[in-house]
């Protein structure tokens, strides 16, 4: 049976929805967005189109280079070991879908916080104004919060090295990225999506395409970031860049934030929806 105690997780998330969905663009981002837009406007079709398949290309290997990667060989290992604690008999990612939801979530916000504080922390390390690091400021980022949303999937039992739930993955990771007044209609599509996909966990047959002129505001906010880094470099305190390394540890802090918060919903609402067809019962 569908609990209750899922009836108010669920009724929680809606809660989230309505709140975080109803937002109105601010003075400075409805100005941010008209710059963009008219940046953007200057390249013509054919270089915009090569733009996007460059960063879908980048995407779609970096996706791969973290979930062959040790690290997250490793993670999935420390999932495993702390799902079993709550369940012994769990072996596989597939067998975390068999812990309650209030076990789920605990064990989601213990990775979303270590993903956090690696954040904070590389964005600490840009802030000190070293042209290498901030070089490598963008790519950690995307990196960092690509690898937050596999961590989240993974906690759900979602395995991201099949087609379908690295595709599922890529999408919630566009669709938390995007500017927060065009996250909606991508949180709707993307939930329609999931269910049409369900029958079909190794194929994937929706479009595959990520990037496009909406997404691309949050990589042209963070190289603004280091744009205002690179001028703090030489703010010192004592031999020490604090005001460049604060800004960019609390800026990369609250955009992991805003990620994992998100990535989180989508996947325990996901997991309850799944829940309650289950059990054939409604709200």
């Amino acid at each position: 049976m569908w609990t209750e105690r899922e009836r108010k997780r669920m009724t929680a998330i809606h809660l989230w929805e309505e709140e975080h969905f109803a937002h109105e663009a601010t003075d400075v981002e409805r100005t941010f967005h008209k710059l963009y837009n008219h940046q953007l406007n200057q390249l013509d079709s054919k270089a915009k189109t090569r733009l996007y398949a460059v960063m879908d290309s980048a995407l779609f290997h970096m996706h791969s280079l973290i979930q062959n990667s040790q690290s997250q060989v490793d993670a999935s290992h420390r999932l495993l070991t702390d799902a079993r604690l709550f369940h012994p008999e769990i072996e596989q990612i597939q067998d975390m879908k068999n812990l309650s939801v209030d076990q789920l979530v605990y064990i989601a916000d213990q990775q979303i916080a270590r993903q956090r504080m690696v954040s904070f922390a590389q964005g600490g390390l840009a802030g000190t104004g070293s042209f290498l690091l901030l070089g490598l400021d963008l790519p950690a980022v995307l990196a960092i919060n690509l690898r937050t949303v596999q961590l989240i999937a993974m906690t759900y039992g979602y395995p991201v090295n099949y087609p379908s739930e690295m595709m599922i993955a890529l999408k919630v990771f566009h669709m938390a990225t995007l500017p927060k007044g065009l996250q909606e209609r991508a949180w709707r599509e993307l939930e329609q999506e999931v269910k049409q996909e369900q029958a079909h966990p190794y194929f994937y047959e929706g479009p595959e395409g990520i990037a496009d002129a909406n997404w691309l505001q949050g990589p042209m906010k963070q190289m603004i970031k280091g744009t205002v880094l690179m001028m703090l470099r030489k703010k010192m305190i004592q031999g020490i860049p604090i005001l460049g390394i604060a800004i960019g540890a609390a800026v990369n802090y609250r955009f992991t934030r805003s990620v994992s918060e998100i990535a989180h919903k989508f996947y325990e609402k996901r997991f309850l929806n799944e829940l309650r067809e289950e059990y054939g019962n409604e709200l």
